[in-house]
């Protein structure tokens, strides 16, 4: 669930994506997202499962050097506990009629290991930055980690589990800066 943001409450300099009433301005499969209770929501169910990675699409830009503000809230809804879910941005749309992207996705779920980290969606490098780490990727498309923001662990802490939790990423050029609850959770040059 993404959560809204009211014209009043949109920072000089920002803009609202999001206009808490609707998906206008949002391509998506209907049966796996809607609006409730002001949030944008993506569900699945057995009823209608996805059946590949699909995703919710913001039609209004092609933004180039960005700050996202959102808040999320994830929640399983199997006997696993488990739900994955994520933010892609610099993304290509691969097949329009199945909402496939591939690109950069800050990810989140239900559960201890991807929440804040950077995955290549559809790419050949895969999780790009774990939580914690401070990344260079080379020409020679070799993952170097420089540097620490701190375990994992200590990082996990800070996301309230089935609760609303603040997101932020940062891309300025090649530089991408993701921070949870305050926390900044990775940091990429690629």
């Amino acid at each position: 669930m993404i959560g809204q943001a009211t014209a009043q409450d949109v920072e000089p300099g920002f803009q609202s994506i999001f206009n808490g009433t609707d998906l206008t301005g949002w391509d998506g499969n209907r049966d796996l997202w809607s609006v409730k209770d002001g949030a944008i929501v993506g569900q699945t169910t057995k009823e209608h499962p996805a059946k590949m990675n699909t995703f919710l699409i913001w039609t209004n830009g092609n933004p180039s050097d960005f700050e996202l503000r959102l808040q999320f809230k994830i929640v399983a809804n199997n006997d696993v506990g488990f739900a994955n879910s994520g933010i892609q941005f610099r993304s290509k749309i691969l097949d329009p009629s199945n909402w496939v992207v591939g690109g950069y996705q800050a990810d989140m779920e239900a559960g201890p290991n991807y929440t804040g980290t950077l995955y290549e969606e559809r790419g050949k490098r895969g999780t790009m930055a774990q939580r914690g780490e401070k990344v260079v990727w080379g020409a020679d498309c070799q993952k170097h980690v420089t540097g620490s923001l701190g375990t994992a662990d200590e990082l996990q802490a800070v996301i309230k589990k089935e609760d609303w939790n603040d997101y932020v990423i940062i891309a300025k050029g090649n530089h991408i800066q993701e921070f949870i609850n305050g926390h900044q959770t990775d940091r990429k040059s690629v």
